[in-house]
């Protein structure tokens, strides 16, 4: 069974989160997990003003993804920054490439879910991952989210991101948070629990 996840990722938070994912999709017995990054849309001159390059160069050993990897898998677990409550435009412009698999049926009936990250605690982290479900609606995927039976969703004790849509993490203002053991705990159980109704569905 194969599982792929296509993330983009500016300054390294949900590349982080994507290991994590990956990391718990591998401990489903007869799950093969493929990371891969979205082609980037911004020039470098761009990316070095965003203080971006270093964070891009820890990232360069990830293939970069083609459309047609999607069809390949069967599950697939996107990670995207929130942008305004949405997906960043890499990832748009690279879901936008999906119309010959949207028209073939190629997505339908695979498993889809997302995962995110925001700079603030309400940074739409929640409205970013529901309005991604509607792409994946669309392409007929069936959507998994990361149910309450991850206990990490009811913590009070810290500020943490994670949701029943998905797994999520808070980057800081100025992107100087890292992923928490928590949220990272969220991004595992996301993995685990993806590629475990996969394997069945596969089956």
């Amino acid at each position: 069974m194969k599982l792929l996840i296509p993330f983009y990722s500016m300054y390294g938070h949900v590349y982080r989160m994507a290991q994590a994912v990956a990391e718990g999709a591998a401990q489903v017995e007869g799950v093969e997990v493929n990371l891969c990054r979205v082609p980037e849309t911004l020039p470098r001159e761009v990316l070095e003003k965003m203080g971006a390059v270093d964070a891009q160069k820890t990232m360069s050993s990830v293939p970069v993804c083609a459309i047609e990897q999607l069809a390949e898998a069967d599950a697939v677990i996107f990670g995207t920054p929130t942008r305004f409550g949405n997906m960043c435009g890499q990832m748009r412009q690279f879901l936008d490439s999906a119309g010959t698999l949207w028209q073939a049926g190629s997505l339908v009936g695979k498993v889809g879910s997302v995962f995110t990250s925001s700079n603030t605690q309400h940074g739409g982290q929640e409205t970013t991952i529901i309005s991604f479900h509607l792409t994946l609606f669309h392409l007929g995927m069936i959507i998994v989210g990361l149910p309450y039976a991850f206990g990490g969703q009811r913590r009070m004790d810290e500020i943490t991101g994670c949701s029943p849509y998905g797994a999520s993490t808070i980057a800081g203002k100025d992107g100087e948070r890292r992923p928490s053991g928590n949220e990272l705990d969220g991004a595992r159980f996301q993995g685990r629990h993806v590629a475990t109704i996969a394997r069945k569905l596969a089956g």
